[in-house]
């Protein structure tokens, strides 16, 4: 199955963003979809930068950066999604949002169409039940930076079909990127596996073992990580991490999920990281 117009809500996001660069990039129309026009246009432009950068680096023509940017359309109406055969959700790890998202679009799309969150920890199955296609709902969670990383959960809700799982696997496969089946647990697979070593990296910090630039030096030197966990952090954003954090730590009450104090101040006083110019490490607006 070949999709040949997909949507992204929250496409002007960092996550949302990355995941409308990636799909226009495979030859896919993709519709930028923001509630604001002016936040989806500024989305636009900053993806017309990043390719720019591309092109800098040789890694891209620049008839092929003017491709990709005439792959993608700007939208603020939910009814200008009607005939996308997948709709991406990229907003905020707010159940609440997301679920009331999912029953406006099921209420618009075609009745094939495939709706899929990428949310990194919510329940799949929570938020298909507010749509009458539980079965066509899942889970395609990318990883920042998403034009680079290669791969993307496929998470399962409880009543996502097979058929569905075997669509959003070929989609994978168009755009490039691997994929792994995963269970509607909290935080899946990876961050199942990679929050506990980012949270005693924190840990660590904030017990003063060592500065933020030994800790992420003592990963990417010592075990090979491409980045450092606090690096990470800041690239993710330490405010959605957070999200992310508490959602795994209520969902299964391990206390290796549970966030360090550091990490909710740094929040508190609204260093989220690269985006706000402050997280664990200062950075040049």
């Amino acid at each position: 199955m070949n999709f040949n117009k997909v949507a992204v809500i929250g496409g002007a996001g960092i996550m949302g963003s990355g995941i409308v660069q990636t799909v226009a990039q495979a030859g896919i129309e993709v519709l930028l979809f923001e509630t604001n026009l002016t936040v989806a246009e500024k989305g636009k432009a900053k993806l017309d930068k990043v390719l720019q950068k591309l092109i800098e680096k040789g890694k891209i023509s620049a008839e092929k950066k003017q491709e990709i940017l005439d792959k993608i359309v700007l939208c603020d109406n939910y009814q200008s999604l009607a005939e996308a055969d997948l709709v991406i959700e990229a907003v905020f790890e707010k159940m609440e949002l997301k679920k009331e998202i999912f029953k406006q679009l099921d209420e618009i799309v075609k009745p094939e169409t495939i709706l899929a969150s990428n949310t990194s920890a919510l329940s799949l199955t929570e938020i298909a039940s507010v749509t009458k296609r539980p079965d066509k709902v899942i889970g395609l969670h990318f990883f920042n930076p998403v034009p680079v990383m290669k791969l993307v959960e496929l998470v399962m809700g409880l009543a996502t079909s097979e058929e569905t799982y075997q669509a959003a696997a070929a989609f994978c496969e168009q755009i490039g990127k691997k994929s792994i089946r995963a269970k509607d647990t909290p935080g899946f697979l990876v961050n199942y596996l990679q929050i506990p070593l980012i949270n005693i990296a924190i840990s660590a910090y904030e017990n003063g073992l060592a500065s933020a630039e030994d800790i992420d030096k003592a990963c990417v030197l010592g075990m090979n990580h491409p980045m450092g966990p606090l690096a990470l952090l800041d690239l993710l954003g330490l405010d959605t991490a957070l999200d992310v954090f508490n959602v795994m730590y209520e969902g299964t009450g391990d206390p290796r999920y549970r966030p360090c104090t550091v990490h909710k101040r740094l929040v508190q006083a609204g260093h989220f990281g690269r985006k706000s110019g402050k997280g664990f490490y200062a950075y040049n607006q």
